[in-house]
């Protein structure tokens, strides 16, 4: 990640970068090789470590490529991965706002409009001034072009402060403040860090999480945007998961059967022939 300052981070080494790209790639691959619950992208307490990866989490006895149980390091799914939390960090600080946004977009499927032009920058590094990162970016709101947007995400990338800006567990900022990862989400829920998160997101928002991911699939699948006359295909998706315990091949088979599936493999067939 470019905007890493490894003279600041020596621990970020190519070997680490590396393995924090391939986590996420090697955790959905063992989703869907062994059939486990898509829910365990949100709520699993395990990931997938080499030995670089492994000593970054803190998770010793690592060597090659594993499955671990990381749930006392504050690992598990793809919330806490360091890829995600560096890609969302400003290289010298943490960003409630990306990592926050990041989450409600892209695994909540939630639509953000823009933020509006001439809005003051945050300061690049959280180890300079007297105000932690919570309390700038709570004067940050204030903007009132800003409030309405900025409620629906800064609390859930507030529950992730205690990952420093290469996704390291941490208990105090780059400016010694300790760390306050408690957060009030949308709707009043009240807690902290990623298993506050992640209770959050069980309670209130897993089918917001469903649906995206059925979406997602059912459109990369058809190599398409999708359009209303799909959304009885989605309904069945999301059925047929809950039916058989969230489990990946149950979305598979639901998108392989579908009208939708079938119609669009029948032409590329014929284009063949032809």
């Amino acid at each position: 990640h470019k905007s890493v300052d490894r003279g600041r981070f020596p621990a970020f080494t190519d070997d680490l970068h590396q393995a924090m790209f391939e986590e996420p790639i090697r955790f959905f691959v063992d989703v869907a090789r062994f059939d486990r619950s898509v829910l365990d992208f949100l709520f699993s307490h395990h990931t997938l470590v080499n030995a670089p990866l492994a000593a970054h989490y803190d998770l010793p006895g690592v060597k090659g490529w594993t499955r671990v149980f990381a749930a006392p390091r504050e690992r598990g799914g793809l919330l806490p991965m360091a890829v995600f939390q560096t890609h969302n960090a400003g290289g010298l600080r943490t960003s409630p706002v990306k990592r926050g946004y990041w989450v409600v977009r892209r695994l909540l499927g939630e639509h953000i409009p823009p933020p509006p032009p001439n809005v003051p920058e945050l300061p690049a590094d959280e180890g300079v001034g007297k105000l932690s990162l919570r309390e700038q970016l709570a004067a940050h709101r204030d903007h009132p072009n800003c409030a309405a947007c900025h409620e629906r995400f800064d609390s859930i990338g507030l529950a992730f402060e205690a990952y420093g800006p290469i996704g390291e567990l941490r208990s105090h900022d780059l400016g010694s403040r300790p760390i306050d990862n408690s957060a009030d989400f949308p709707g009043g829920f009240r807690n902290r860090g990623l298993r506050g998160l992640q209770l959050y997101l069980q309670k209130h928002r897993q089918d917001e999480f469903i649906d995206n991911l059925c979406r997602k699939l059912f459109s990369y699948a058809l190599g398409r945007k999708l359009i209303l006359s799909d959304d009885p295909a989605i309904a069945t998706m999301k059925g047929e998961l809950k039916k058989f315990d969230y489990r990946f091949g149950t979305l598979v088979e639901s998108i392989v059967t579908s009208p939708q599936f079938r119609r669009q493999r029948g032409r590329m067939t014929a284009k063949q022939l032809n």
